[in-house]
């Protein structure tokens, strides 16, 4: 990770190339030479020498949405003095820019003081219109709002399978990337190649902008799964490349549990501080169960549509028509029960004092299980956490990789002789540098979550889902693929959710009824 030091020597050594090869140009074009060595300035000068805009400037310095402005001050540049061919537009985009030394001093070519704004022909100005989609759709990616699917039940039934989200990135505030040097709109890998869109070498310090709302308790979050490691991506010697944070896989959960809070979890139902959770209204929390059926016209497909709940993992026991149904949720409970072929419906929930080694802190000494957990103390920043031997292995990872390699630093956290050591050193207490999240979802049997890998890291939120802007159910046909009620839908609130769509098609025939009215009036 780039340490602030280094990305001053890093700007410091981009400055010192760009003056070395534009110096005469500035003078061509009647600024003084000096001006090309000032950060900064320089580039509001060469904005006015290229007749563009100077809130261009502020492009260069937007990671990743500069890596497609550096390109296009390039390519501007040199046109400016005349060279318009498609071969000057390669060469200077192929030599990454160093084109322009040849310019600056060999070539002959006079400063075009009178060139217009709109490029001279149209494959430049279609190039043009093509970058600046990506700049604009890029900034709106990856700092206000980003589109999403959801791939897996763990929130049925607030959010289903294939609901696609808009999520909003300005609410908890947005990240800038840590990774500058990627491709735009792209997360890990490169779609249907594999192949890594991103270079890991050259990593960002953490930094958020301010948001205009904290993460309350029960908000459903997206975040970066704190575990995840590319295990898809290996070279022929079979190295794991470890993924940084706004790189690793995007996960959505409901936030049980905020910064302060303590949780633990009996008989599957959460206790926040001692109280049992309030969820809010939409929530519909589910489990599996086993059902006992009878008569003879049993027929437990029969029980999945109509009550729209999962398949189970295994039938129990056939002859005694016993089945095992994941997803039921309370609200379906009751009416399930009350089927004429169902004799009994219980709850699959694990004994206390069973041990999961599965279960975070995933370290095999604690009787804990998906059902039963805890207590466990969610950490907020500036907590000063007492260390001892029952809650070392709970906050190890949170010291070692969240607030320490991570952040760009080496701590490693370990216990000998009856002490918690700390880059070998003795601690008694821990002062905590960020704030945790405890995120479940609303599936409680069938959801990989903080129950299996623990705290989420503020570091890692990404941000909050607010629409539902398509539905798809993959397992209808026609257009009853399509879940219309859902389309435009909002995220959060109460009650059942309402559809906007029909407001939505309203808007777009009113735009394209006064587009097709200014078209006729200005014909």
């Amino acid at each position: 990770m780039l340490t602030f030091l280094n990305l001053i020597i890093l700007i410091l050594v981009v400055q010192v190339i760009h003056f070395a090869g534009t110096w005469k140009l500035y003078k061509k074009a009647g600024q003084p030479a000096w001006s090309a060595a000032v950060p900064i300035y320089n580039a509001v000068v060469l904005t006015k020498i290229m007749k563009r805009p100077n809130w261009w400037v502020i492009l260069l310095f937007i990671p990743v949405i500069n890596l497609i402005m550096f390109p296009v001050f390039w390519v501007e540049t040199i046109r400016s003095f005349g060279k318009n061919s498609k071969l000057d537009t390669a060469l200077v985009v192929l030599t990454l820019g160093l084109y322009i030394y040849y310019l600056n001093y060999f070539d002959k070519s006079e400063y075009l003081g009178t060139r217009e704004l709109k490029a001279q022909n149209k494959a430049g100005e279609t190039l043009s219109s093509v970058l600046f989609a990506i700049v604009a759709a890029t900034i709106v990616h990856t700092y206000i709002m980003q589109p999403f699917t959801i791939p897996t039940s763990s929130l049925e039934k607030t959010l289903l399978v294939g609901d696609f989200l808009f999520v909003s990135k300005f609410h908890y505030g947005a990240k800038t990337p840590q990774t500058p040097v990627a491709l735009p709109m792209v997360h890990d890998s490169i779609p249907l190649t594999g192949v890594k869109s991103y270079v890991s070498n050259i990593q960002l310090p953490y930094f958020r902008l301010p948001g205009f709302q904290e993460i309350k308790r029960n908000d459903i979050v997206v975040f970066n799964w704190p575990t995840d490691t590319v295990r898809m991506f290996r070279d022929k010697s079979g190295k794991h490349y470890h993924k940084p944070i706004d790189k690793k896989s995007n996960y959505v959960k409901r936030a049980v549990g905020v910064a302060g809070d303590s949780l633990k979890i009996e008989n599957g139902v959460i206790y926040i501080n001692e109280k049992p959770e309030q969820l809010p209204e939409r929530a519909d929390i589910q489990y599996s169960y086993k059902v006992q059926g009878k008569g003879k016209g049993f027929d437990r497909y029969e029980l999945y549509s109509i009550y729209n709940i999962t398949d189970g993992v295994g039938i129990a026991n056939r002859e005694q028509k016993i089945y095992q149904f994941q997803a039921i949720s309370e609200n379906t409970l009751e009416d399930f029960k009350y089927h004429p072929n169902v004799a009994s419906a219980e709850p699959i929930i694990m004994k206390k004092g069973y041990k999961d080694e599965a279960i975070f802190p995933n370290n095999g000494k604690v009787n804990w299980n998906r059902d039963q957990m805890g207590s466990i103390y969610i950490p907020k920043e500036g907590d000063v956490i007492p260390m001892n031997e029952k809650n070392f292995s709970i906050y190890r990872r949170l010291i070692e990789v969240y607030e320490g390699e991570e952040m760009g630093a080496q701590q490693e956290l370990s216990f000998a002789n009856g002490k918690v050591l700390l880059n070998g050193k003795e601690i008694t207490e821990y002062t905590i540098k960020q704030n945790y999240y405890w995120m479940m979802g609303d599936n409680r049997h069938n959801s990989e979550d903080s129950r299996f890998w623990g705290f989420v890291p503020e570091t890692h939120i990404v941000g909050k889902p607010v629409f539902v802007w398509m539905s798809w159910d993959s397992n209808a046909s026609g257009f009853n693929k399509v879940r219309w009620n859902r389309l435009f839908t909002t995220v959060g609130g109460d009650g059942e959710p309402v559809s906007y769509f029909p407001y939505f098609l309203m808007l777009v025939v009113l735009g394209l009824g006064y587009r097709l009215f200014k078209k006729r009036k200005e014909a």
